[in-house]
C-alpha cells in the first residue's frame, strides 16, 4: 500500500515519523513523507499542539486532508479503493475526545504515547501482521540522508506555567547511552554526517536513568565513538545547566560551537511568574560562561513577549537584553495561553495587536544584529555542508547554523557539488540571513 506520512511542529515530531515510516517499509508498504496531492491509500497526519499557531495549523491541515480524502473517494468509487485518514500526535493527545466528536470523517486517531498501535493498525489494514519490535528499532529519515535527529530522551519534568509539553508528552525519561550510541553508530555507517540531538529538555538528561546529568558523557562518547563529523546540540534549558556539556563541545572538533538555548525572557518576575528556575543575573552569568569556554560560540535563543503581565517597561528592558546578549540567532512567539497551563488562570490582559508589535520589534533588532555579525564574515573562511540545490546556488551552512532554522550559505553552481559533502568557502557578501560564499580551491 502507499501511505503519506505528513509531519507538523517539530523535529521530536519528525523522529516519530520517521520510526512509524521505518516500521512500515520494513514490513513492505511504500511510504513517503509529506507528499503533497498524492495517490495514497493511507495517510497519516502527525499534529502539533504546542501553541495556538500550531494548533490552528494542525486543525486546518486535518480538514484538508479530509477533503481531499472525500474527493480521493469519489474518484475511486468503482474501484474498491478507498483512503484511510490517520491523525495522531500531539493534538490528537491533548484534545481527543473534542477532535473525535469534530472530525468524525477522520477514521482512527492515535496520541503520542500510541506509535505500535498506530503501526499494527495500518498494518492490520493491509493484511499483514503487527510488527514486534520495538518502536525505535526501525528508521527510515525523512531528511535528507547527511543530517540526522537524534533524540535523547522523552517527555520532561519541567513546570514552566505556560507550557503544555508535560501534559501531552509526560514525565522525562532518558534512552539508555548504549541505544543512543548504537543508533548513532547506524546512522552514520548508513551516511549521516550531522548528528542533531533534541529532546523535550536536552540538559535534564540522564537524572531520571543514573541518578546525575549525563549530557557531558554522552557528547564525549558521541564525539568519539559514533564517527560523525558533526554534532549539534538542541534544546537546552538554562536552570542548573551542566556545564560540563560546554566543557565537551570545547573539547572536541566535531562538536559543532553551537547552543540552542531557549531563554523566554530576562526580567526575574516574569521568570519566576514563568517558573523557569532562573533569574536574570544568573542568566547573564550562564551566558558569560558558554562564551569563555567557547570564544566563538553560536547561541540561538527564543524569546516569548505578551506573556501576562508583561509591562511595556519590561518589553524594553527584554529589548535591551537583546541588545546587550547579541544573539546569533533568535526567533520569537507572542505568548498563548495554553488550557490547563498554571499561567492560564492569569487570562491574556496583553492586547493581541501589542504581542505582534513586540514580536515585529524584537525581531527587527535581531536582524540588524545579524547583518552586522555577518559582516564580520566576509573575506573569512569556513568549511560548509551543502545541504540541496536551489536554481543557481548550492545552499550550505556552517557549523554555527542548524538546518531549516538558521542562516545559510548561497554557493554559486558553476560547478557540480555533492549534497552532503564537507567544502572550504570563503565569504564573499554578507545579508541579514544568509552569506553568499566562492568556492575555495583545494590545493
Amino acid at each position: 500500500m502507499k501511505i503519506n506520512i505528513i509531519t507538523l511542529g517539530c523535529s521530536k515530531n519528525t523522529v516519530d515519523s520517521e520510526n512509524i515510516g521505518g516500521h512500515l517499509i520494513s514490513a513492505g508498504q511504500t511510504v513517503f513523507f509529506d507528499r503533497p496531492h498524492n495517490d495514497c491509500d493511507i495517510v497519516i497526519l502527525n499534529t502539533c499542539g504546542f501553541i495556538g499557531d500550531a494548533k490552528e495549523e494542525s486543525v486546518n491541515t486535518l480538514l484538508e486532508q479530509i477533503r481531499q480524502a472525500e474527493n480521493f473517494n469519489r474518484r475511486h468509487s468503482n474501484d474498491n479503493r478507498h483512503r484511510t485518514l490517520i491523525a495522531s500526535g500531539c493534538l490528537v493527545e491533548r484534545y481527543l475526545d473534542d477532535l473525535r466528536t469534530e472530525l468524525p470523517q477522520v477514521d482512527y486517531w492515535f496520541g503520542v504515547h500510541q506509535w505500535q498501535q498506530l503501526i499494527s493498525t495500518v498494518l492490520s489494514i493491509a493484511a499483514q501482521p503487527a510488527s514486534q519490535k520495538p518502536f525505535t528499532a526501525e528508521r527510515t529519515l525523512s531528511t535528507p540522508n547527511h543530517y540526522a535527529y537524534l533524540k535523547i530522551s522523552e517527555g520532561c519534568n519541567r513546570s514552566c506555567s505556560y507550557c503544555a509539553i508535560p501534559l501531552i508528552r509526560g514525565k522525562h525519561v532518558s534512552r539508555p547511552i548504549e541505544d543512543i550510541l548504537l543508533e548513532a553508530q547506524q546512522l552514520v555507517d548508513n551516511g549521516t554526517k550531522e548528528l542533531i540531538l533534541i529532546a523535550q529538555d536536552t540538559t535534564y538528561y540522564g537524572l531520571d536513568l543514573y541518578g546525575r546529568r549525563r549530557l557531558g558523557d554522552l557528547l564525549n562518547l558521541l564525539a568519539t565513538q559514533s564517527g560523525a563529523p558533526w554534532i549539534r546540540l538542541h534544546y537546552t534549558y538554562p536552570s542548573s545547566f551542566p556545564i560540563d556539556a560546554i566543557q565537551s563541545i570545547a573539547q572536541h572538533p566535531n562538536i559543532c560551537n553551537y547552543i540552542d538555548i531557549p531563554l523566554q525572557h530576562i526580567n526575574s518576575r516574569l521568570l519566576n511568574s514563568m517558573n523557569r528556575g532562573i533569574n536574570r543575573e544568573e542568566t547573564l552569568q550562564l551566558l558569560q560562561q558558554f562564551r569563555n569556554l567557547i570564544p566563538d560560540v553560536s547561541i540561538r535563543t527564543t524569546l516569548i513577549v505578551g506573556y501576562p503581565g508583561e509591562t511595556e517597561t519590561e518589553f524594553q528592558e527584554l529589548k535591551q537584553f537583546l541588545l546587550q546578549a547579541r544573539f546569533d540567532r533568535m526567533g520569537c512567539f507572542a505568548y498563548s495561553p495554553e488550557e490547563n497551563t498554571p499561567a492560564h488562570s492569569l487570562g491574556d490582559p496583553v492586547p493581541e495587536e501589542e504581542k505582534q508589535r513586540r514580536v515585529s520589534e524584537l525581531m527587527e533588532l535581531q536582524q540588524a544584529i545579524s547583518l552586522e555579525k555577518n559582516e564580520q564574515k566576509v573575506g573569512k573562511i569556513f568549511q560548509v555542508i551543502v545541504d540541496r540545490r536551489e536554481g543557481d546556488y548550492y545552499i550550505a551552512r556552517t557549523q554555527y547554523d542548524s538546518p531549516e532554522v538558521d542562516d545559510e550559505v548561497l554557493i554559486p553552481a558553476t560547478r557540480r557539488i555533492a549534497l552532503g559533502s564537507f567544502h572550504q568557502v570563503r565569504i564573499t557578501q554578507a545579508l541579514e540571513h544568509d552569506l553568499m560564499a566562492e568556492l575555495v580551491p583545494s590545493r
